[in-house]
């Protein structure tokens, strides 16, 4: 399973990672890939289903996270779990921590080291490169075209295009994105595959504002605050000038149960080099100066932040100068803010004994609502989140029902066998 924001590394990580398993695991167990989204946005994420289009593996395949009942399978003691792309459960999935039985993952590790569970953190461009070394060197007869195909489009787009001027690709991204154009001759020319993937991510033509924000979105809580963080693909002032857009992002809070939202916006100049821009909105004066002078603030990484004039008093704007600063890097730079603001709420035991700048003075009665058309009340609260619940959330219906092991294995079997039709050139 990858992480909620289930972009394409974490879908085709969890998909072959799978697929790998099932020609070395004992038949007692079978191994599921499952997107840790609603099946509902998966459409949303338009670079990873163009690629499943491209390899020739149907949506209907796929196992989404409203239908597996990881929890009762926990509970009957039939699960064991393995995170791609990211490597610490979110706290609505703690009691899972048992259950995990190994990590493979390209970011900062937060886990402690254990002797039950492997754990493989590399600081690579792409999980998927990970995933690649362990089925080139433990079972390389398991790489197909088709498997191939998928892991290959993953490395080359989440390294844009390998170009060294993005910040994203490593030696060993290079290794075995080389690797695979060799095995493989007959793979999309890596060029016109990349321009292909890119122009799919990055089109929004027709979606609403909470489509964008729903599109590649983790969240992130501590005490009283719950954000999410978006990665939007356009450029910030083309964001900014969404009509509406203040009154969306009150609405987008209020719906999902958040109280600031963080928007990464993404573009890229002539392809290759990236530019970032952020904007920090929030309806509370205190969240949104606190998030964004950490943000200011941060050494580990630096992301140089310029402000600039924003439309909405309720959203502060910035330019991105660390461009090679990704969210990748930002989320430890939120979860160790986190981790000190619920500390200082924990001590005091009261939001406004918060040490802040000395020129803030800020208070919660700063706190400032909606615009008055959205019709919410003016006492509307977000209620508080659980403490030590800073890991990134996973805001998913608990109420759809579940797909039954039986259904479970027939769905599997439907992709090995589609998997072996397109070995035979029928897919």
């Amino acid at each position: 399973m990858g992480n909620e924001a289930c972009d394409m590394d974490s879908m085709v990580s969890a998909l072959t990672f799978a697929y790998f398993l099932s020609k070395s695991l004992d038949c007692k167990r079978m191994p599921v890939p499952v997107l840790n989204i609603p099946r509902a946005e998966f459409p949303l994420r338009s670079d990873s289903t163009f690629l499943l289009r491209e390899s020739g593996l149907s949506q209907d395949c796929l196992l989404f996270r409203e239908e597996v009942d990881l929890h009762g399978l926990h509970k009957n003691k039939q699960l064991t779990l393995t995170l791609v792309d990211h490597n610490v459960l979110p706290s609505a999935d703690s009691e899972l921590e048992d259950d995990v039985v190994e990590v493979i993952d390209h970011h900062l590790l937060q886990r402690p080291t254990s002797p039950s569970c492997p754990v493989t953190v590399e600081p690579v461009g792409s999980c998927a490169t990970l995933v690649t070394e362990r089925i080139a060197q433990k079972a390389p007869e398991v790489l197909d075209h088709q498997v191939a195909q998928l892991l290959y489009g993953t490395i080359i787009l989440d390294c844009v295009n390998m170009a060294p001027e993005a910040g994203k690709v490593t030696p060993k991204d290079s290794q075995y994105a080389v690797f695979l154009e060799k095995r493989f001759p007959k793979l999309p020319k890596r060029g016109v595959l990349f321009q292909s993937l890119q122009n799919a991510k990055f089109d929004v033509s027709g979606l609403s504002t909470e489509q964008m924000l729903l599109k590649d979105m983790k969240a992130a809580s501590g005490g009283d605050l719950k954000l999410a963080v978006s990665v939007i693909y356009m450029t910030l002032e083309s964001f900014l000038q969404r009509r509406g857009l203040q009154q969306d992002l009150c609405e987008f809070c209020h719906n999902h149960n958040y109280n600031l939202v963080l928007a990464m916006t993404i573009s890229f100049i002539d392809n290759k080099e990236p530019l970032r821009q952020l904007a920090v909105y929030s309806s509370s004066t205190v969240y949104r100066e606190e998030m964004s002078k950490a943000l200011e603030k941060a050494k580990n990484p630096s992301l140089d932040l310029k402000p600039v004039s924003s439309p909405y008093p309720d959203v502060k704007a910035f330019i991105q100068g660390n461009t090679l600063a990704s969210r990748k890097k930002v989320m430890p730079i939120i979860t160790d803010f986190l981790k000190e603001r619920e500390r200082k709420v924990y001590q005091s035991g009261n939001i406004e004994d918060l040490d802040l700048d000395d020129d803030s003075n800020l208070d919660q009665s700063d706190s400032q609502q909606c615009p008055e058309d959205t019709g919410m009340e003016d006492d509307v609260q977000v209620p508080p989140t659980p403490m030590n619940s800073l890991v990134e959330g996973c805001p998913l219906d608990n109420g759809l029902p579940k797909i039954s092991p039986e259904v479970l294995v027939e769905k599997v079997s439907k992709m090995a066998s589609m998997e072996e039709m397109s070995s035979e050139g029928q897919c």
